[in-house]
């Protein structure tokens, strides 16, 4: 069973994706009428099984919920956020730790840096050019045609290496997916620290957000 946050456009790939591996799933959206459940007619329910293609009402509170009930593979985080670090904001109650940021900017070059503001920073690779729908990712980017001089998670790995890096793995091209044991390790990791940064990266583009207790 797999867990898909958001039902817009990126929602509706992954639902195509699913279905070609025969894989159950749940789509969590705020809106009942969003994209995928009007596109594919969805079962409307709170209580999913492993086989099945269902949707949810709800919004991050519920993904917690979903994550602690179904145990799922995979999470697909389509809505534009950084899954993670909302997650676990919401599940301790923490608040941004602008100081564990500012610590990481001087290890990155300015290049990748794309905003920071309240203990989050965004980074990409791909920062001046629109990225393909469908791309894989490949050693020089076909919207720059710049190489990138290693994956964005070991650059990320290398500027914060006492942080949480969790990697959005390739699904597809232009889809990435958290596994969700990996994204339980986190909370358990995140559980007693006082402060921390946990980071989110594919190959191109990455979030560094920071918190405190």
């Amino acid at each position: 069973m797999d867990l898909i946050v958001g039902g817009g456009k990126y929602g509706c790939y992954a639902v195509k994706y699913l279905r070609e591996k025969k894989r159950g799933f749940v789509i969590v959206d705020e809106k009942e009428e969003c994209l995928a459940n009007q596109k594919f007619k969805l079962t409307v329910c709170d209580h999913a099984t492993d086989a099945g293609e269902y949707f949810t009402l709800g919004g991050l509170p519920r993904v917690l919920q979903l994550i602690e009930a179904l145990k799922p593979e995979y999470v697909f985080p389509t809505a534009p956020v950084h899954i993670a670090a909302d997650l676990v904001e919401i599940k301790y109650d923490l608040k941004p730790w602008t100081e564990g940021v500012d610590c990481i900017l001087s290890k990155l070059p300015q290049s990748v840096i794309l905003h920071g503001a309240r203990g989050k920073l965004i980074l990409s690779f791909n920062r001046n050019h629109d990225c393909l729908d469908f791309c894989s990712m490949p050693e020089v980017c076909p919207s720059s045609g710049v190489k990138k001089p290693c994956t964005m998670t070991k650059l990320m790995e290398y500027a914060a290496p006492e942080s949480f890096i969790l990697i959005s793995h390739s699904m597809a091209p232009g889809m990435g997916a958290l596994k969700g044991n990996e994204l339980q390790d986190f909370f358990e990791w995140a559980k007693t620290k006082d402060h921390f940064v946990v980071g989110i990266a594919c190959d191109c583009h990455g979030v560094f957000s920071a918190f405190q207790r």
